[in-house]
């Protein structure tokens, strides 16, 4: 179809805001600033402003949340970082913005730029990096080339929103340095270099006044970050100067003055929350100021106009066909500004072509001893893994998306090895809980379900064919209760698991016998904690003679109210059959690895160990994982390992002389899962990802090894040193450095040359370097800083700084044998640091090493940065 190009965003003057607001009464203005649904604002008829929608992220646009609308699923955010590539950012920002515009959705709520902290971080998967300036650069990227289509970025969560336990209810504390330098650094970047529209603040409080510094950058202050004034106000709108809006995280907002005075300026979702009417009395009453509230209301307003929303403003309303747009050229100069869009779908070839390039430029070589790539003669594969029959291509929570369909390396593999024979075996369960209950062993296939009111009084029966998601909607107000009763025929002999998974209060009988029962009700909260998407199981153990067995379920649980999200029950009928067991189905995996030219065993984690709602307690891998690992690459010494996970898992075997002699670490790769590693695997395609975080060899070396709050706080004790710089400072040795990364060829190094230093000015460094390999490669070039030796440690004025730390980087091409050099500009702030006592910032004077790597521990060349004493 022809391309539709989308209008620049328009930018409302301060003095066209005021008009428009001055029309809205008071009521009106109080309304506008919560949501009207989940995901929707309410319209102002009287300024011409339509309802404002926003829509999950980041690996794609979910749309108005519960809709079953598919969209382009891009790999996970932790795989793009894996690119270090800002072109390629740039090029998925438009296509988010496509999906955006498809979806009717005038705003994408991400990128997140939190922290990897700790590997144990249940939605490390959803961020980009441990380390800030990788973080904030990618970041950038993204929010540039999304708005610059009219579609609205909102940069998450702010701020030291680290960990997923207690997650509505603990305190982060740390020093003003660490939340300067390091945690506050990412989202500088996005609201000063990209001009972002919107920012989520987070669940957490944040206590700025560390007893390490005595006095925080809130002077002391903790509070709740919807109500943080030093964060929200003057830090963010008047130190940075954000024009956008600021929106609670949902369901975070819990007072009515504080966090209106404080600098929130939308509460979501609605309609209900904190504001309101209770909002509206404390403006009469004097306790909110009405500039206050006129402040946010020009925020929404501005950010109507830039999205298209408001009468008059630059881009048709997503209701316009036009506005469904997608990228048409995603090859081009990603910068171009006369890209043009069109028809958004996650099938389209163009998206297609750009996310299996993605997913394996991604891909990040641990070990190749000379088996990679595969050649396409290769006449017998071994697939074998569950995540290999069955792969894990994204995390859960918010971030969760319904994908067109998933490229599977089962069907990859046998297109791009035609004349190959490709076997397939599982080698094992992966996962803790029982899969769905099928038809086939409950009488007619279905479940009876009845709507229960007061005094258990029936409203409504319905019949429910299996396999079915437990998840009860569109339930009469007067609903208390619902009962799941199934006739369930198990008719193959041998132990059978039978399992229920509740959502809040309950009763499960098995037979008459009570298999679980609870008074404890839960309400909208259980959204937050992920009690209510992934409810605690019930097991049950039967064992079937011969001749079979009948059994009677009876499931009573209760209505939850999630608010704007709507009422409803959940109740999860899971049944485990006899099988041949775990050890039977390795023995079989071997013993075709041991017939193939090749074995690819397929390692990973699942859905019920990355997502959001809670952290992970092990770095292992689920089930018999390592143990079939090491037995498929005793029965051949051709065995590639592919890993898909998109946080760091433990690897045992990734260094043992026996062991497999390629590893791959493949991540949560989003919709061309399959298509990506048959790219990878055959050399079509370069993986030339480098690892954004650290791999750990093993649990006990993590410098933050969990994010658990202790008597409701986190206490951020390593201060500047997350990341690959805590483990510099503690001189462990990881499995992987950050910043690893093999690729296909290899590269030499230059000596690097640095310009002069100037206060205040980016340094620009130049770096050969020679592709030595016998392809065409790309490689990421990293700059490194380490201190004179007189600022490694406290020393008078100076504060001690980390032992090395991200500089710089870029990304450069190369045929085989040719030498290119790559260019790289060396911000300021990379020198400086935090002096809370002057309340600025200051670059303390010496000689800096300035080192060019293949990674952190990687040094191939160093240049002194002489830097003189500020004036």
């Amino acid at each position: 179809m022809t391309g539709v190009g989308r209008p620049a965003p328009s930018e409302l003057s301060d003095a066209r805001l005021g008009e428009l607001v001055a029309r809205l009464g008071v009521e009106e203005r109080v309304r506008v600033l919560t949501g009207a649904t989940a995901w929707t604002l309410p319209p102002l008829p009287a300024v011409g402003l339509r309802p404002l929608t926003v829509s999950d992220g980041p690996i794609g646009v979910r749309g108005r949340g519960t809709a079953p609308t598919t969209s382009a699923q891009l790999p996970a955010p932790s795989a793009l970082a894996a690119t270090w590539d800002e072109s390629l950012l740039d090029e998925l920002g438009t296509l988010m913005a496509a999906e955006a515009r498809a979806k009717s959705a005038d705003v994408v709520l991400a990128p997140v730029v939190n922290l990897q902290r700790t590997p144990l971080g249940g939605r490390h998967f959803e961020c980009f990096s441990e380390d800030p300036l990788l973080s904030g650069r990618l970041a950038v990227a993204y929010v540039r080339a999304v708005q610059r289509h009219g579609v609205g970025a909102c940069v998450k969560h702010f701020v030291a929103n680290d960990s997923e336990t207690q997650r509505t209810a603990y305190y982060s504390r740390l020093s003003a340095r660490a939340l300067r330098e390091v945690y506050l650094a990412p989202f500088e970047r996005v609201v000063k270099d990209a001009g972002v529209w919107m920012l989520m603040a987070a669940y957490n409080g944040l206590d700025a006044g560390s007893p390490r510094d005595g006095r925080g950058s809130g002077g002391g202050t903790a509070a709740p970050a919807t109500e943080h004034r030093w964060l929200l106000r003057e830090l963010l709108k008047e130190e940075w100067e954000f024009d956008g809006v600021v929106v609670s995280d949902w369901m975070a907002a819990k007072s009515t003055a504080a966090s209106a005075r404080n600098g929130l300026d939308l509460v979501m979702p609605g309609p209900g929350g904190p504001w309101g009417a209770a909002l509206l009395e404390a403006v009469r009453s004097g306790e909110v100021p009405q500039e206050d509230v006129d402040d946010k209301v020009r925020r929404i307003l501005r950010l109507a106009g830039r999205v298209g929303a408001l009468a008059g403003t630059a881009g048709p309303p997503p209701e316009d066909p036009s506005a469904d747009v997608v990228p048409e050229h995603l090859g081009d100069e990603p910068h171009a500004a006369e890209r043009r869009l069109e028809t958004a779908s996650g099938d389209e070839p163009a998206t297609r072509a750009v996310l299996r390039r993605a997913a394996a430029r991604a891909t990040v070589v641990l070990r190749n001893d000379g088996l990679l790539p595969l050649p396409r003669s290769t006449s017998r594969i071994a697939l074998i893994g569950a995540n290999a029959l069955e792969p894990f291509v994204q995390g859960g929570g918010s971030a969760h998306v319904t994908a067109p369909y998933v490229s599977r390396p089962l069907d990859a593999l046998r297109e791009a090895f035609p004349s190959a024979i490709v076997t397939a075996h599982r080698g094992g369960r992966t996962l803790s809980h029982a899969p769905l209950m099928e038809g086939a062993h409950v009488d007619g296939g279905e479940v009876e379900l009845t709507v229960l009111g007061p005094g258990e009084r029936q409203l409504e029966t319905r019949t429910l064919p299996l396999p079915w998601d437990g998840v009860v909607r569109g339930l009469p107000e007067e609903a208390v209760s619902v009962r799941v009763e199934a006739r369930i025929g198990l008719r193959e002999p041998g132990e059978h698991l039978l399992e229920a998974a509740p959502a809040g209060a309950h009763r499960i009988e098995i037979d008459g016998a009570v298999l679980s029962e609870s008074t404890d009700r839960v309400g909208k909260e259980a959204l937050l904690d992920s009690s209510a998407n992934h409810p605690r199981g019930y097991v049950r153990t039967v064992q079937v003679p011969r001749g079979g067995r009948l059994l009677s379920l009876s499931a009573t649980v209760q209505v939850v109210d999630a608010g704007p999200f709507g009422r409803f029950a959940r109740v999860e009928l899971r049944h485990l059959p006899p099988g041949p067991g775990d050890g039977a189905e390795i023995a079989e995996a071997v013993r075709a690895a041991g017939e193939a030219d090749v074995a690819v065993v397929v390692v990973g984690t699942n859905h019920e160990t990355e997502s959001e709602g809670w952290d992970r307690e092990s770095l292992e891998l689920p089930g018999r994982q390592c143990e079939l690992v090491d037995r498929v690459a005793a029965a051949n010494p051709r065995t590639v390992v592919v890993v898909n996970a998109g946080a760091p898992v433990l690897l045992p075997w990734l260094d043992s002389p026996d062991s497999a002699p390629a590893t791959l670490w493949w991540w949560l790769p989003g919709q061309e899962a399959g298509t990506a590693l048959a790219d990878v695997l055959t050399g079509a395609a370069e993986p030339s990802g480098r690892l954004p975080w650290t791999l750990p060899a093993s649990h006990g070396d993590v410098p933050v090894p969990d994010g658990v709050p202790r008597d409701g706080v986190i206490d951020y004790a390593e201060d500047l040193d997350v990341g690959h710089r805590g483990w510099d400072r503690l001189a462990r040795t990881p499995a992987r450095e950050f910043g690893f990364g093999l690729g296909y060829a290899d590269w030499s190094y230059g000596p690097p040359r640095a310009g002069p230093w100037r206060a205040g000015e980016p340094l620009e460094v130049s770096v050969p370097v020679r592709n030595t390999g016998a392809r065409p490669s790309r490689e990421v070039v990293q700059l490194y800083l380490e201190a004179p030796a007189a600022l490694a440690g406290p020393s008078g004025e100076n504060p001690r700084r980390p032992v090395r730390w991200l500089a710089g980087f870029t990304v450069v091409e190369a045929a085989p044998g040719a030498t290119v050099t790559a260019s790289v500009r060396v911000s300021p702030r990379a020198f400086e640091v935090w002096d809370e006592a002057a309340r600025g910032w200051r670059t303390p004077a010496g000689e800096y090493r300035l080192l060019a790597a293949r990674s952190s521990r990687d040094v191939r060349g160093e240049v002194t940065v002489p830097v003189r004493a500020e004036a």
